[in-house]
């Protein structure tokens, strides 16, 4: 039903306003067309991702997985025709159907959240990234299609490395909530290079060695945001605010952790409310420019000069 439809929308919006406010903002941007296509996906990421990582969750590990894979075989029960009476998922079915998603990437997405379950750590970057692949790359490459690339192609690799980007810079503030969860995101090959134990981590102060592994996860952040960055061109003219917004705010992130001395251990860093703002401020009249240029419909009446 139509009803329906709308509450799951409205639903998915609402968790993305709530716990994404860094996006959210970012989201304020695009049309409102394409804007309640990424609450969905927001929304879908979240209901997942809550499953595993609340920690007022009364559930054990066994019964998390349950739930886990009770959500994913509601969706592609869904996708197959059967009825839903999820509260987020007639939005993604939806979705995902409007644009032609790849199915293949909400596999590798609840497969990552899987993970969450059983991994405490990962040895080397190349083994998170193998992780990152299905928790923050397929985000990037769901989301594409709703942006409309010029080159779907080639937009397609810009989104991947702008998912992990944001990826990294979520494991690079959140270290100590995820401490509290038992899991240490960066890889142990790197704490191992610069002299860091979980330990010194789990003991909150910003050591010379804590704060050279930090600078180096904020940098190959930032590498990734490069490679990204040659795909924002690539988008449709109304799209290239949201993300050129979501770039500056996920950056800026990484500067405030370098602003507070990389003390991420007590607490989670934060861009100004105020710097936000200006930040979405600056891209809202190019937002609204396209936006409108988008709306203009040309007809040409037959056997009359084109106007």
């Amino acid at each position: 039903m139509e009803t329906d439809l709308t509450a799951a929308y409205d639903r998915c919006r609402a968790l993305h306003r709530r716990h994404g406010r860094t996006y959210y903002l970012a989201t304020r941007l695009l049309p409102a067309w394409k804007r309640r296509h990424v609450h969905a996906l927001y929304g879908f990421a979240r209901y997942a991702d809550e499953i595993v990582d609340d920690l007022d969750s009364t559930l054990d590990r066994a019964e998390q997985a349950a739930a886990l894979r009770a959500f994913g075989e509601g969706f592609f029960a869904g996708l197959r025709g059967a009825p839903c009476d999820d509260p987020v998922l007639p939005a993604v079915l939806h979705t995902v159907r409007a644009f032609g998603l790849d199915v293949g990437d909400f596999e590798k997405f609840l497969d990552a959240m899987a993970m969450d379950l059983v991994a405490e750590q990962y040895a080397t970057y190349d083994d998170l990234l193998g992780y990152m692949e299905g928790s923050a790359a397929v985000i990037g490459t769901m989301m594409s299609p709703i942006l409309e690339p010029s080159d779907p192609v080639r937009a397609r690799e810009h989104a991947r490395q702008l998912g992990l980007g944001f990826q990294l810079t979520n494991f690079i503030r959140d270290v100590a909530e995820d401490l509290e969860r038992g899991r240490v995101y960066l890889p142990m090959a790197d704490l191992e290079r610069f002299g860091v134990t979980r330990a010194d981590l789990a003991a909150g102060d910003v050591t010379p060695a804590v704060r050279e592994l930090l600078a180096f996860e904020v940098e190959r952040a930032r590498a990734h945001y490069r490679a990204a960055a040659p795909g924002i061109e690539l988008l449709a003219p109304s799209s290239r605010p949201c993300i050129r917004t979501a770039v500056a705010l996920y950056g800026g992130i990484l500067t405030e952790v370098e602003r507070a001395g990389y003390q991420v251990l007590r607490g989670r860093v934060r861009v100004p409310r105020r710097r936000r703002l200006a930040v979405a401020s600056r891209n809202w009249a190019a937002a609204r420019r396209a936006a409108l240029a988008e709306r203009q419909v040309r007809v040409t009446t037959p056997g009359a000069a084109p106007r």
